[in-house]
């Protein structure tokens, strides 16, 4: 945070500051300089009444002066230049007109005038010079005008005392102007940032208030998400429980079906009993609201499991006229994994291979154990679907939003979800697109 003064805030600042000091140098004459009068009673008896007259007219004057300046905002400097002359005047008269006995008492006054006077005053330390200056001749005007004495009884009667204070007075309003000066600054300086502060305090609320509205829709659009979640889990449900109950029908009449129909009928339970389980997941992630699948492990071969897939997707890669081919270990190799969900995990890969591959190609499915590692692995020398796509596959369920309408259709989220169960069971998942064509890879940990 970056906080610049101009010279006009400095200089209303500096006037404030100096038309404060000045209100307290003003109205401490007017209060007490009349009481200097009872020195006059004293020691010039014959003339204190005159002297208290002049007093009174300069103090009237000054509260006259004063009100007339503050009123049209002159320059308080002239108002204190007017005002020290004509007590110096007053002074100057007085230290002339007394006896030599009373001479140091009239001198240490006025001197205490000009050290109260330089102590207070907020200018340039040239105007407390001229004002020094001043006091000076109108001494030596006064002393020969109004006096007989020789020059050095009056230097040596308080008069040396007048001269030192009044020299050494000169240098303090030097460093009050500057001590002065730099406390404005300060002053601004911490107004401003004050006002920046607050003006960022105000930002922060406002987007505060517009992220518990977003806040707000999103939970509004959540629980709109939930409900329909339940209505259509529910109603999926159902409807898997039916072709379930539909297949054993046809199961129960089991002597007049064909072979190839026995194992069509096995494959839709088995694909209606799969999608039951992960229904009954989903919705369980749902009610609890856990961000994480709880899968059920369990121990299988898993060359099995990859043979069954791919035996499922024989006739989709049919249709395309593409063939496959199965080097799948024979030997069996167990794995402790949640069985549906694995299975899950190569067939999306399989059957995203199979789609986004040209018609008559040959993809080839190969299983084989490195490093107690199961590794299932797609190879398709085809043409490149692109490593930037892929990658857009593979990260959808993270880009959903940004995704741009016209790669919807294309790019489903099969992909991003057998990432993210792989990688959930404590798998890893690979892939590549280049000259070479399509690879995908998949490693799981193997059971001894």
């Amino acid at each position: 945070m970056f906080v610049q003064i101009d010279k006009d805030e400095l200089s209303k600042e500096t006037s404030k500051k100096a038309w404060y000091l000045t209100n307290n140098i003003i109205w401490t004459i007017i209060f007490i300089f009349p009481l200097f009068s009872v020195l006059d009673f004293i020691y010039l008896n014959n003339v204190w009444i005159q002297f208290l007259i002049a007093r009174i007219i300069v103090i009237m004057s000054l509260y006259m002066l004063y009100n007339l300046f503050q009123r049209n905002n002159y320059n308080y400097r002239i108002l204190l230049h007017i005002a020290f002359f004509s007590i110096s005047i007053i002074c100057s008269i007085s230290c002339t007109l007394v006896t030599m006995d009373q001479l140091n008492i009239y001198f240490l006054t006025y001197a205490a005038i000009v050290l109260f006077f330089n102590v207070q005053v907020f200018w340039e330390p040239l105007n407390s010079v001229i004002q020094a200056l001043l006091s000076l001749i109108l001494l030596g005007i006064f002393f020969k005008a109004l006096n007989e004495y020789r020059v050095d009884i009056f230097v040596t009667n308080g008069g040396q005392f007048f001269i030192i204070i009044s020299i050494i007075s000169c240098l303090i309003p030097n460093a009050r102007y500057k001590v002065l000066e730099r406390e404005a600054r300060s002053h601004i300086l911490i107004e401003k940032s004050n006002e920046q502060l607050k003006q960022q305090y105000r930002d922060i609320t406002q987007k505060n208030n517009i992220i518990d509205e977003q806040y707000d829709r999103l939970r509004k659009m959540d629980e709109q998400k939930n409900s329909f979640i339940n209505i259509v889990g529910h109603d999926l449900k159902n409807l898997i429980g039916s072709i379930i109950v539909s297949n054993n029908m046809i199961k129960e009449e089991d002597f007049r079906l064909s072979s190839d129909q026995r194992e069509f009928a096995d494959f839709i339970g088995q694909s209606a009993e799969k999608m039951q389980y992960m229904l009954s997941k989903l919705m369980d992630v749902k009610e609890i609201e856990s961000p994480e699948i709880k899968y059920n492990l369990e121990i299988f071969d898993i060359n099995a499991e990859v043979n069954h897939v791919v035996k499922g997707l024989i006739e989709t890669a049919q249709m395309k006229n593409i063939q496959l081919i199965d080097n799948i270990l024979r030997l069996p190799l167990n794995v402790r994994l949640d069985k549906v969900f694995t299975g899950q995990v190569f067939q999306n890969l399989l059957s995203n291979a199979i789609k986004f591959s040209q018609t008559n190609n040959k993809i080839k499915i190969v299983t084989t154990l490195q490093h107690q590692k199961f590794v299932f692995e797609i190879i398709d020398r085809g043409i490149a679907i692109g490593q930037e796509e892929l990658d857009a596959m593979f990260n959808k369920l993270r880009t959903l939003n940004d995704t741009s309408k016209t790669f919807e259709s294309r790019l489903g989220l099969g992909l991003s979800i057998a990432k993210l169960m792989t990688i959930d069971m404590g798998g890893d998942l690979q892939y590549r697109s280049d000259e070479n064509g399509n690879y995908f890879r998949v490693e799981f940990n193997v059971i001894s």
